[in-house]
């Protein structure tokens, strides 16, 4: 009896312990969220009608002008920027972007993998490793870059892989990301980023009449670059919010198990010690007896 009461207190040592811990990382998550939601929403208007604009231009361009970024191509080899985070201990956030990741090739492009055509460019470690132990080609150049997450790190991936996509060595890039909604929401998503894609054209529809100042071509070769850029940046800092938000949520979680937990360890350590108060009561008074007899 004395055993199964050490036991049980050592059990709630422990799961106080962890429940300190998991306390202080909900408290840090929740301040990195706060940071990540105030980038991300500041971000996303401006990259979204960034966005809207190069779609809107490129779907109106006439003439003999080439846009290597809008030129579509008969898919054979494919770019996947998947965004993951670096750690773990947020629930569910990175599975379900490598789920979202290995159904996207599954469902469009199990031709192109069979051949060994579909490349995977990793943000973030945890999706690297979770990918590379499944036997995906993961390459890691670029998965550092929550190391250090400024724009011109996220530019360098952009610019690589928009430099690949004009080499030819790529005919479609998506990426994978998670879109933050809030801290207990994220929508995991699949997203082209090359070609450009293009806005469908309204049935009797007015076709919008541009006047490019300065000259077309020359606006397109500037802008281009710089709103995919942005693009990419956009989708790295909603997967950073998200990443922060599923912590803090998983974090409350396991607080709120541990409390449940709690109450069942004490209930159980109270039944067994009352156990051993009634055991040791009657041996007194069974010895008792046993003398006045």
């Amino acid at each position: 009896m004395a055993g199964q009461l050490k036991e049980v207190r050592n059990r709630i040592k422990s799961v106080q312990s962890t429940q300190q811990i998991t306390k202080a990382m909900k408290m840090v998550s929740a301040a990195k969220l706060r940071r990540a939601q105030d980038a991300i929403t500041q971000m996303r208007p401006y990259a979204q009608k960034l966005q809207e604009m190069l779609s809107n231009i490129v779907s109106n361009i006439e003439g003999g002008m080439s846009l290597k970024l809008a030129e579509k191509r008969v898919v054979e080899k494919v770019l996947l920027i998947v965004i993951t985070s670096d750690r773990g201990l947020c629930g569910g956030y990175n599975a379900n972007i490598v789920k979202l990741t290995k159904s996207t090739i599954a469902e469009k492009y199990p031709e192109q993998f069979k051949k060994g055509k579909v490349a995977i460019w990793n943000i973030g470690k945890k999706g690297f490793e979770s990918l590379t132990k499944s036997g995906y080609a993961t390459d890691a150049t670029f998965k550092d870059i929550f190391l250090s997450l400024t724009f011109e790190n996220v530019q360098s991936a952009a610019q690589a892989a928009m430099k690949a996509f004009e080499n030819k060595e790529f005919d479609a890039v998506e990426i994978i990301y998670s879109e933050f909604k809030n801290a207990a929401t994220q929508r995991f998503a699949a997203e082209p980023f090359l070609p450009i894609p293009k806005v469908p054209k309204k049935a009797g529809g007015k076709k919008p009449d541009f006047i490019f100042e300065p000259a077309q071509d020359q606006l397109i070769a500037e802008l281009m670059p710089k709103i995919l850029n942005t693009q990419l940046f956009k989708a790295v800092l909603d997967g950073n919010a998200s990443e922060h938000g599923a912590r803090m949520t998983a974090m409350d979680k396991a607080s709120e198990n541990a409390n449940e937990l709690l109450k069942s360890l004490k209930i159980s350590y109270n039944r067994a010690r009352q156990a051993a108060i009634t055991t040791e009561l009657t041996e007194i008074v069974s010895g008792a007896a046993a003398l006045q007899g």
